[in-house]
């Protein structure tokens, strides 16, 4: 998107920012348009300190709202955090351990009885619209139109190949609501187009607007590359370079342009909060900055991740969190937000930001904890646990954001009752649950 609409977007803000101030009240029902990337790093945006890729448009967010530097995916890889994102809950209590895979897995899929975002959304009043990746299950019966969204186009692998939509393992992967439905177009543009569609038809009603991008995972495609996938044929080699992952999440950063100005045209800028954040670090082909480790491990380069979030004349602009959050914690803040009841006895895992978000008031210290495959990791404040396959330790992140001190020799009962602690959690948070992966 052209820096123009991104200047219209800022002084639209800042305009609004002169009426109401951050504490203003809150509006009844805003819209929510919620836009994740998939293994994008803590270091591939401007706004995070990358000197080559241009994101004007995400960090134009940045610029009106709020920047976290202490960010989180529920874990270090895409289906558990899709999970713990629309649950509000640690991903094990709804079974999604892990990636819910395309050639094994093809049965199975996120619980019916899992309560969603979406559904708590659509249950007090709003439109619901999922557009690009759902990684949640396989068949219909697991898809976004059975857990509380109304409308749905996109696929429901891992990845697709961005020109011909053929997943990993050779299938068809692009649908509309239940049922395959191919389209032409490059991936990123696609998810965009529907979700401006999605726009224009609720501007008069409040909405959330899901948008789960592909990008920048693998297969690495921009819009001019070939299709590297056809149906039937197993998926060929995920090699990426550096020029076309940037493409991809330049061309996602003009897809947050398109959001922002077909919100500009319906006057909505001022009733809508936008979240962005990734679904877990990158991988080699992209940055995790100065942090240690990458997508599948529980380093902090596996985890910490950008997130932002904007609502001119409520949110601050230009503000910096270093309060540790995540992806759990957007379920409750999003609630709240939006005044919507949750189903009696129903408790998220993640907490209520909207203090923070709204008057930048402390959240209260809870520790967080991350399990996957074997692997662990327990935050306590600045104090964080890390259980590898390779090493582990005990790292104090105030002053060594890259786990490179090991500490556990130095504070030999901290670092045995975090590890203690650790176990308890996954025991209590996994019994009686039947795992998906």
């Amino acid at each position: 998107m052209s820096t123009l609409t991104r200047r219209n977007f800022l002084a639209t803000s800042l305009a609004s920012a002169t009426l109401l101030s951050a504490s203003a009240e809150p509006i009844a029902k805003p819209n929510i348009v919620l836009i994740m990337a998939d293994d994008q790093g803590y270091g591939d945006l401007r706004c995070y300190g990358n000197k080559t890729i241009k994101t004007p448009n995400i960090d134009g967010l940045a610029n009106v709202g709020m920047r976290f530097t202490d960010f989180h995916s529920n874990c270090p890889v895409c289906s558990p955090t899709r999970a713990a994102l629309l649950t509000g809950q640690y991903q094990q209590r709804s079974g999604i351990e892990g990636v819910v895979y395309a050639k094994h897995m093809r049965d199975r899929g996120l619980p019916l009885a899992s309560t969603t975002l979406a559904e708590v959304l659509k249950d007090n009043g709003y439109a619901t619209g999922l557009f690009g990746k759902w990684h949640l299950g396989y068949q219909p019966e697991f898809g976004p139109v059975k857990q509380g969204f109304d409308t749905f186009n996109g696929f429901v692998s891992g990845n697709v190949d961005y020109v011909s939509h053929i997943d990993g393992e050779g299938y068809a992967d692009w649908w509309q609501q239940d049922a395959l439905h191919p389209e032409k177009g490059y991936l990123t543009d696609l998810i965009t187009n529907h979700a401006e569609k999605f726009i224009d038809t609720h501007k008069e009603e409040p909405f959330f607007l899901y948008m789960p991008h592909g990008a920048p995972h693998s297969p690495y495609q921009g819009r001019d590359s070939d299709a590297l996938r056809t149906e039937g044929m197993r998926k060929p080699g995920l090699v990426g370079d550096t020029d076309t992952y940037a493409e991809m999440i330049e061309v996602m950063d003009e897809s947050v342009g398109r959001i922002v100005s077909r919100l500009e045209k319906h006057k909505l800028t001022d009733n809508t909060i936008i979240i962005f954040c990734s679904d877990n670090g990158a991988n080699n082909v992209g940055s995790n900055a100065q942090l240690r480790g990458h997508k599948g491990q529980v380093w902090e380069g596996g985890h910490r991740v950008p997130a932002i979030a904007a609502w001119p004349g409520h949110i601050s602009k230009n503000t910096t969190t270093d309060a540790t959050c995540i992806s759990m914690d957007f379920f409750p803040t999003i609630t709240t937000l939006t005044n919507s009841a949750l189903p009696k006895g129903y408790t998220p895992d993640g907490v209520d930001l909207s203090p923070l978000l709204l008057r930048q008031s402390s959240i209260a210290d809870r520790p967080l904890f991350w399990h996957y495959e074997g692997k662990a990791a327990m935050r306590e404040g600045p104090w964080k646990l890390t259980l590898e396959k390779d090493a582990q330790g005990l790292y104090n992140l105030t002053n060594d954001p890259a786990e490179n001190n090991d500490l556990s020799e130095e504070e030999p009962e901290r670092f045995a009752r975090m590890k203690k602690q650790t176990r308890n959690h996954y025991t209590q948070i996994t019994n009686g649950v039947t795992k998906v992966s």
